[in-house]
């Protein structure tokens, strides 16, 4: 008994050998799927707007008045979902440039003061452009219209009253900084801050931010579709090009 199972050893040993490395090359391969074949564009920041001249001293008389959104403003939001069958989270991104609003400059004490800050995002515009391989992520949009219930509540808007920026603003320089205000979304209104980065260039100004929501706190229920289910945690985020009026 013993002599033949010394013989057979090697090949039970040999066997097990192949079984883990099916079992290591199949988890690799599962792994390789799910996180190599999707992808999220990076979120906004300022060096991905590029820039549109020189970063040159502007006077701080340029500065003041009313400015609008123009052409290459993008918003949208970004979140956590859980895809059928996969080990990690994926991140759905949707954005639109049917962003529109404005803001208004004016001197303070410690630099510049913003007042009336508004911005418009048309829901019914947002369009997912992450990717996921097997998976039509355009379903999302469709469901995401019908949660927020878009036709009865067409648009997110963020405002804030007043806040201060500093005139270095006016030398070309980035800055970063935090605006408290309200976001309105699916019909409720909530206390928000968005913390944004700002740059004036070419006589241009540019932004590029975020706001962090949880969706539940707007009476909005994470979307649930056959192969994916999305956390509550929202990030809003937006690139804004403006021009003074």
């Amino acid at each position: 008994m013993l002599p033949y199972l010394r013989s057979r050893r090697p090949l039970v040993i040999g066997v097990a050998a192949v079984v883990a490395l099916v079992v290591v090359a199949g988890g690799g391969a599962y792994a390789y799927f799910f996180t190599g074949l999707r992808s999220a564009p990076a979120q906004f920041s300022l060096s991905s707007l590029g820039s549109n001249g020189a970063n040159s001293d502007i006077p701080v008389d340029g500065l003041l008045g009313h400015w609008t959104v123009t052409t290459g403003s993008q918003a949208g939001y970004r979140v956590k979902e859980v895809l059928a069958g996969e080990p990690t989270k994926h991140e759905a991104v949707a954005r639109t440039d049917q962003v529109t609003g404005g803001l208004t400059v004016a001197r303070a004490s410690s630099g510049l003061q913003v007042n009336g800050l508004h911005f418009e995002v048309q829901l019914a515009k947002l369009q997912s452009v992450d990717t996921v391989a097997g998976h039509n992520v355009t379903n999302r949009d469709r469901t995401v219209n019908r949660t927020l219930d878009v036709q009865t509540f067409p648009a997110a808007v963020f405002e804030a009253s007043s806040f201060t920026v500093p005139a270095k603003i006016a030398q070309g320089k980035a800055i970063t900084i935090h605006v408290p205000g309200t976001f309105t979304v699916h019909g409720v209104v909530r206390s928000a801050k968005a913390s944004v980065q700002v740059r004036m260039t070419g006589g241009q100004a540019q932004a590029a931010g975020s706001i962090a929501i949880n969706m539940t706190q707007f009476g909005v229920t994470p979307p649930k579709i056959a192969f994916a289910e999305s956390d509550p945690d929202v990030t809003i985020d937006f690139q804004l090009f403006l021009s003074r009026a």
